[in-house]
C-alpha cells in the first residue's frame, strides 16, 4: 500500500501525495477495499486554499506516527470539496447534522458502504480547548468500530436515513412569483442590514453578491431609494475594506470581523467573478466612480492572476504563502517608507490605515481605503509604486484547477462588464474562456466538472455546471452577436432538463445526473450560498434561453415551474435565496428583450439603460434568434422592445427607445 495522490487532477489532491498517509481518491476500488479489510473509511475533505487544511495536513497527515495509526485502522481517502461537490454536500449535510457546524477540513468516518457514523471538522495534533488530538479520535474509533459494531451500524443507519429524507427538496412554494412577494422579499432583507459596516450578520462576514445583485434589479424595477442604498453601503464598504486588494484589485473569501478589515486572505474565483457581474452592474446603474473602479480592477485582477494558458481560470490563490497567512498582503509603516520613502511612505500609512499597532497579526496591517485621498493622481503613483513592491515578494500558490461553473460565472461577469463599461477585450476573453469549455470539459455531450492543465478530470458535472455555462454562453451571444453560442447553450440546457429535473416534482431538481454515481442520498439543494445554487442558476439559464428561443415552450415553462417551486425561499428566508431573487427580478419583468435591428447607436443605448436580466442583442438580421423577421426600418436602426409575450412597435431614435425602456 502508498499514497496514490500523485498522478491526481487536482492540486489539492496532489498537495497530499507526499503524505505518508495511504490517501487515494474516492471510487469504488477505496470503498471494495475497506469492505476487504474489514475497516471503515476516514473520509477527509478540502481545498487547495484553505488554511486550516493546511494546518491539519502539517500537524497530522505529515507526521509519520499519526500516518500509521490512520494507514492500519482505515482506509483514507481524500477529496477536493471543489472537484467533487456532490460528496462534499452529502458529508457536510451529515457533519452539521451531528455538529450543529460545518467547515473544512471536513473529518469523516464511513462504513464501507460510505454511510457516515462519525464526522467533525478540524482536530489537533495534541488536545486542546476541550477538543482531543486527531490520534485520540483515531483510537477511539477504532475502539469502537471493533467492540460496539452495532452502536456503529445503527449511527450510520440513522444518519444515512435522515440524509435521505432531508434531500427531498423544499417544502411546496405557495406565494405567486410576482412583484409583491419580491417587495417583501427586499424589505425582509434589509431588517437584517449591518447599517454601520455594510453587509448582514456578524463575523465572519461573507460578501452577500447574490443578495446585492438581486436587490439593485429590485432598485431598477421600483427606484427605491432605499434599496440602493443598502446596496451601495454594502459595496462601497466592502470595496474600501480589507477585503478587497487595494493594490492588485479582486476579494479575499471573506472578512473575519464585522467591518471587513482582515480577510481571510484566499481568492476564489467564484467570488470575484460574482462580484465584477455585481460592480459592473452598479456601475451602469449609477455612473458613480468606486464601482467602476472596481469593476476594472477586478476584471483585470481575473485576466492578470487567474487566467491560465488555455483560456480558462484558475479556480483560487492560497490564503497562505510559505506557510504565513497573508504574508504577501500586509505591510507596517517602516516597509512603506522603505518602498515610497519618507514623505510618500507617511501619506500612503494615513491613506491605507496602517498603524504602528497594525490591524493585522505582529505589528502588520491590511490595506485598506476608507476614504478618498484628495489627490488621486498621488494615490495612482503610490498604488503602482506598492503593487511593483509587492511583486518581488513570495507569492500564494495558484490552484490551476478550471472548474467548469466559477468559469461560467468569469465569462457572464466578463461579457457583461465588458459591454456596460465598452472594454471588447473582456469580451473576447470571455468568449475565449468559452470555446475552451465546450472544446475540453464538454465530453461526448456531457459536461465534466474540471480539468488541469487542459486534461479534465472523470467527475462527472453537476447541475450548477449546466445552469452556470448556458447562462455564460447567452452571455457571450449578446456581448458577440453570433448566434451559435445559442444553440450551444440550448444543447446543454436540453441535457440539463434530461438528466438533473426531478420527474416527480416539476420544478425541482437534483444536483448530480439521473446517471451518476449513487452516493448515500442524492444530494439536491435549492437553497443560495456562497455560490448560487444549481437550481437557481438552472432557472437563470431557461428564462434566458426562453427569451431567445420561441420554438420550445419546455425553457419557459420549467424556468417558471422552478421560480415557483422556491418561491418558499422568498417568502419565509430571502437571504438564503439571493439569487433567486435575482432571477425572479428578471421573471417578473418579461424577461425585457431588446432587439436592435442594425445595432448602432441604439444598441449601445439598450445595453446601457435596459435593466439586469434583460436580454438585449443587435446586429444584422441572421445574428440572433431575437432578430428573425425583425428588420430595419424604412432603412434606419430599429429596437424592438418586447416583454414576455407582449412586444411594443419598434422605434429608430434614441429618445424614443429611451422611453420605451424607461417605462418598464
Amino acid at each position: 500500500m502508498a499514497n496514490r495522490l500523485a498522478d491526481a487532477l487536482s492540486p489539492y489532491l496532489r498537495q497530499h501525495s507526499d503524505n505518508p498517509v495511504h490517501w487515494q481518491e474516492w471510487g469504488d476500488d477505496a470503498l471494495a477495499e475497506a469492505r476487504e479489510r474489514d475497516v471503515p473509511i476516514l473520509l477527509s475533505i478540502g481545498y487547495a486554499a484553505c488554511h486550516w487544511c493546511h494546518v491539519m495536513a502539517h500537524e497530522s497527515f505529515e507526521d509519520e506516527a499519526t500516518a500509521a495509526v490512520m494507514n492500519e485502522n482505515f482506509v483514507c481517502i481524500k477529496v477536493d470539496r471543489e472537484e467533487r461537490p456532490d460528496i462534499d454536500a452529502v458529508y457536510m449535510n451529515a457533519t452539521v447534522a451531528m455538529t450543529g457546524q460545518g467547515g473544512w477540513p471536513m473529518t469523516c468516518f464511513l462504513t464501507p458502504d460510505g454511510s457516515p457514523f462519525y464526522c467533525g471538522t478540524y482536530y489537533p495534533s495534541t488536545p486542546r480547548g476541550g477538543m482531543p488530538s486527531f490520534v485520540q479520535l483515531l483510537e477511539a474509533i477504532t475502539e469502537t468500530w471493533h467492540n460496539r459494531r452495532d452502536e456503529v451500524a445503527q449511527a450510520a443507519d440513522a444518519v444515512a436515513t435522515e440524509l435521505r429524507r432531508s434531500s427531498g427538496g423544499l417544502p411546496v412554494g405557495e406565494a405567486a412569483v410576482e412583484a409583491a412577494l419580491l417587495d417583501a422579499a427586499a424589505a425582509a432583507i434589509a431588517t437584517d442590514e449591518d447599517r454601520e459596516h455594510g453587509g448582514f450578520g456578524g463575523a465572519p462576514k461573507f460578501p452577500p453578491s447574490n443578495l446585492l445583485e438581486g436587490l439593485l434589479r429590485g432598485y431598477e424595477r421600483t427606484g427605491s431609494a432605499d434599496t440602493l442604498g443598502l446596496v451601495e453601503r454594502t459595496a462601497d464598504a466592502m470595496a474600501r475594506g480589507g477585503i478587497y486588494d487595494q493594490l492588485g484589485g479582486g476579494f479575499a473569501r471573506y472578512s473575519v470581523d464585522v467591518a471587513w478589515t482582515v480577510p481571510h486572505f484566499e481568492k476564489m474565483l467564484y467570488d470575484n467573478a460574482l462580484l465584477l457581474r455585481l460592480y459592473a452592474h452598479l456601475a451602469r446603474v449609477t455612473g458613480a466612480g468606486l464601482p467602476t473602479r472596481i469593476t476594472r480592477e477586478t476584471a483585470e485582477f481575473l485576466l492578470r492572476d487567474l487566467l491560465t494558458v488555455d483560456g480558462g481560470f484558475a479556480s483560487a490563490l492560497d490564503a497562505d504563502t510559505d506557510g504565513i497567512e497573508g504574508l504577501t498582503y500586509v505591510w507596517t509603516p517602516d516597509q512603506l517608507v522603505e518602498v515610497l520613502g519618507a514623505e510618500d511612505g507617511r501619506w500612503a500609512a494615513e491613506a491605507f490605515t496602517v498603524t504602528p499597532g497594525g490591524t493585522f497579526e505582529h505589528g502588520t496591517s491590511v490595506l485598506q481605503l476608507l476614504d478618498e485621498p484628495d489627490d488621486p493622481a498621488r494615490l495612482a503613483d503610490v498604488r503602482a509604486r506598492l503593487f511593483v513592491a509587492r511583486q518581488d515578494r513570495a507569492q500564494p500558490g495558484r490552484d490551476d484547477k478550471v472548474v467548469t461553473a466559477w468559469n461560467g460565472f468569469a465569462i457572464t461577469a466578463l461579457a457583461e462588464a465588458g459591454v456596460a463599461l465598452g472594454e471588447p477585450a473582456w469580451i473576447d476573453a470571455a468568449a475565449r474562456c468559452a470555446r475552451f469549455l465546450l472544446d475540453r470539459h464538454l465530453v461526448d455531450g456531457r459536461l465534466r466538472r474540471a480539468s488541469l492543465g487542459g486534461v479534465v478530470g472523470s467527475p462527472a458535472g453537476v447541475l450548477e455546471d449546466y445552469g452556470a455555462l448556458v447562462t455564460a454562453l447567452l452571455a457571450v451571444h449578446q456581448g458577440t452577436g453570433d448566434r451559435a453560442w445559442v444553440e450551444r447553450a440550448r444543447e446543454l440546457a436540453d441535457v440539463a432538463l434530461t438528466q438533473f429535473a426531478d420527474p416527480d416534482r416539476p420544478g425541482s431538481w437534483f444536483d448530480t445526473a439521473h446517471d451518476a454515481e449513487s452516493l448515500v442520498a442524492r444530494p439536491r439543494d435549492a437553497v443560495d450560498g456562497a455560490t448560487p445554487s444549481g437550481a437557481s442558476l438552472i432557472a437563470e439559464a431557461l428564462l434566458g434561453l426562453s427569451a431567445l428561443v420561441h420554438d420550445d415552450p419546455r425553457y419557459a415553462d420549467a424556468a417558471a415551474l422552478s421560480l415557483s417551486a422556491a418561491s418558499i425561499l422568498l417568502e419565509k428566508a430571502p437571504r438564503a435565496g439571493g439569487h433567486w431573487l435575482t432571477v425572479a427580478e428578471a421573471s417578473v419583468r418579461g424577461p425585457l428583450q431588446v432587439a436592435v435591428a442594425g445595432g448602432g447607436e441604439l444598441l449601445d443605448l439598450a445595453r446601457r439603460i435596459a435593466p439586469g436580466g434583460a436580454i438585449v442583442v443587435g446586429g444584422e438580421p441572421d445574428s440572433s434568434p431575437l432578430l428573425d423577421g425583425r428588420p430595419l426600418v424604412d432603412g434606419a436602426s430599429a429596437a424592438y422592445v418586447c416583454r414576455g409575450f407582449v412586444c411594443d412597435r419598434p422605434v429608430t431614435t434614441a429618445t424614443e427607445l429611451r422611453e420605451v425602456l424607461t417605462a418598464v
